[in-house]
């Protein structure tokens, strides 16, 4: 940091007049030969124009620039608007009604009517600029998924028309004065007397007939696309709703909701790669939290029998449809309930949350795809079981190694072995949790479309859950998978601190065989178990899963505002010679 401030320091700054920044040397040597050479290619465009047929405005001239063309014309008259007034960047404009209102309001006007005496403020950003001669301009204001039309006549403007409109470009946001009407077309309409610039748009924005649909674009810039395509705003609207009825079903079963820390000395409570930070005070490499289960059933023995949280988890692992690095959970536990109260309360949750989002226990789901017919999913209870191992050995037609030795190297063979003989893929370590889990994956999942619970996982596979009370080597543990996909993994929780132990010092071996996504001995949970957790029952949820089908998404990028991204390839500088 030192060495970069000592730099910044050494080196002169030079003004860019054309944007006012403060810039190097270098970079504004490098900015004068790219204008040079746009200012060339200006310089044909107009003899060019003078033989073609004549624009009706400067706007539809600038249509024809290139964006860095457009930037750069934009960015000097800002400048320009800066030194000579009126300043671009007012602090305020008094706003009197909301666009939705506006519509909600006038909406009923009929044709060519207007209220004249009626006098109001609105604001937004305009996206499309008509004009009928120089004494007349059409402009499409958008705020709040609505639009109206800004009908602006010089007849009506207290300041000189051209000075007000000669400046105002495609994506700028205006501040309105004036009366509500409608054209005689049936436009609903705002006629103003005046018309404020409040932030100018430097760039282009897309034209509203080809919108904005590049994927690398819309993520990156979910500005511009919340800008272009007002039905992506819908989805997280419905991201909240979700986040909000889970948050209210909770607090009415008496549940409490808190905050626990996001980095931690161990990361513990998931199978799952952890991301690495460095706490510089306390001089300690931490982990950020993969999820928030040891801290919630350490509240639990504190005596806060229902406690929940929502919140942000982090795992270091790929990016694909249904995952990203960096997403939200809640997680809740309950005391002297078991899995099979859970499956009772996630069944409520559900149906409940589905009829108060559509009115119905049914969605439409897009599962293969949005150029294939979406199919219905009901959240109709009760939901299917499926028992995993019984359930397992119907599809693979053979008999699987019984519970109490599944975890056995003798079984670790025979699921190695099954792996390869159906073609499935499983990178090692090819531990025994990991080459059964390719198998439900490959086989009992995709039988998932409707809410099913896979039920009675190996102990092997769950750590942190009770065992079977009637079948040795399984745990009463559950996973609820809808379309193919896992939503909720709850169980009944282990607390037993002597088997809670014996259950981690497993998880440490297949560490140390290479498996990156066990889980560390946690020390202080196990002490927190010996002063007593009550029998309990935990239950967590993935936000963006649920919220994938509520929205018929099929990438989870569509359902997270800023989702992780690989970083744009940087362009080589061009050559100054």
């Amino acid at each position: 940091m030192v060495e970069e401030l000592t730099q910044a320091f050494a080196e002169k700054l030079y003004l860019d007049e054309v944007t006012g920044e403060q810039i190097s040397k270098s970079e504004l040597k490098r900015r004068t030969k790219n204008r040079e050479r746009e200012a060339k290619k200006l310089q044909k465009a107009a003899l060019a124009q003078k033989t073609a047929p004549s624009k009706s405005s400067a706007q539809e001239t600038e249509d024809d620039l290139s964006p860095n063309q457009y930037y750069e014309l934009r960015s000097r008259a800002i400048e320009k608007m800066r030194q000579e007034g009126p300043y671009p960047y007012p602090h305020k404009f008094h706003v009197s009604m909301s666009l939705s209102k506006f519509v909600e309001t006038f909406s009923s006007l009929k044709d060519g009517e207007h209220l004249a005496d009626n006098i109001v403020t609105v604001s937004g950003r305009i996206h499309n600029i008509r004009a009928s001669g120089s004494k007349l301009k059409f402009y499409d204001l958008h705020a709040e998924n609505v639009k109206i039309q800004i009908m602006a006549q010089a007849q009506d403007s207290e300041r000189d028309f051209t000075l007000v409109h000669e400046p105002l470009r495609r994506g700028d946001i205006v501040g309105v004065r004036g009366y509500p009407g409608k054209s005689k077309r049936g436009e609903l309409s705002i006629f103003p007397k005046d018309v404020v610039l409040l932030t100018p748009c430097l760039r282009t924005i897309p034209k509203e007939h080809f919108g904005l649909k590049d994927q690398e674009t819309r993520y990156r810039q979910r500005y511009l696309d919340l800008l272009m395509n007002p039905a992506v705003k819908d989805k997280f609207v419905i991201r909240a709703k979700v986040i909000n009825y889970i948050r209210k079903f909770l607090d009415n079963l008496g549940f409490l909701e808190v905050e626990t820390p996001m980095m931690n000395i161990l990361a513990g409570g998931a199978t799952a790669k952890p991301f690495i930070t460095h706490h510089n005070e306390l001089g300690l490499d931490m982990y950020l939290r993969v999820a928030t289960e040891l801290f919630l059933k350490e509240l639990v023995v504190g005596g806060i029998d229902r406690v929940y949280e929502i919140g942000k988890q982090f795992r270091n692992e790929g990016i694909d449809l249904t995952h990203n690095p960096e997403f939200t959970t809640c997680e809740f536990y309950m005391a002297y309930a078991d899995y099979n109260d859970l499956m009772e309360i996630t069944e409520n949750l559900l149906c409940g949350m589905v009829n108060y989002l559509f009115g119905k226990s049914t969605i439409e789901y897009h599962i293969n795809g949005y150029d294939k017919d979406p199919v219905t999913i009901d959240f109709t209870p009760p939901f299917r079981r499926m028992d995993m191992i019984t359930e397992l050995e119907k599809c693979l037609d053979t008999k699987l190694p019984p519970f109490s030795e599944i975890h056995t190297e003798e079984s670790r063979k025979i699921l190695d072995d099954l792996c390869v003989k159906h073609n499935i893929d499983c990178s090692a370590p090819r531990t025994n949790s990991r080459l059964l889990d390719k198998l439900v994956s490959e086989y009992l999942e995709p039988q998932c479309t409707n809410p099913t619970y896979i039920i009675n996982t190996p102990q092997m596979m769950s750590p942190l859950a009770k065992y079977h009370r009637s079948m040795p080597g399984l745990t009463e543990r559950f996973e609820l998978f809808i379309a193919g996909r896992e939503v909720v993994n709850a169980y009944t929780e282990l607390n037993d601190p002597k088997v809670q132990r014996q259950c981690f010092e497993d998880q440490v071996k297949n560490k140390e065989a290479g498996d990156d996504e066990a889980q560390p001995i946690d020390e202080g949970y196990i002490t927190a178990l010996e002063f007593g957790l009550p029998p309990t029952a935990g239950w967590g949820m993935g936000i963006e899963r649920i919220t994938m089908m509520m929205t018929d998404s099929i990438n989870i990028k569509e359902v997270i505002l800023f989702p992780a991204m690989k970083p744009e390839e940087q362009k080589p500088a061009q050559s100054e010679s």
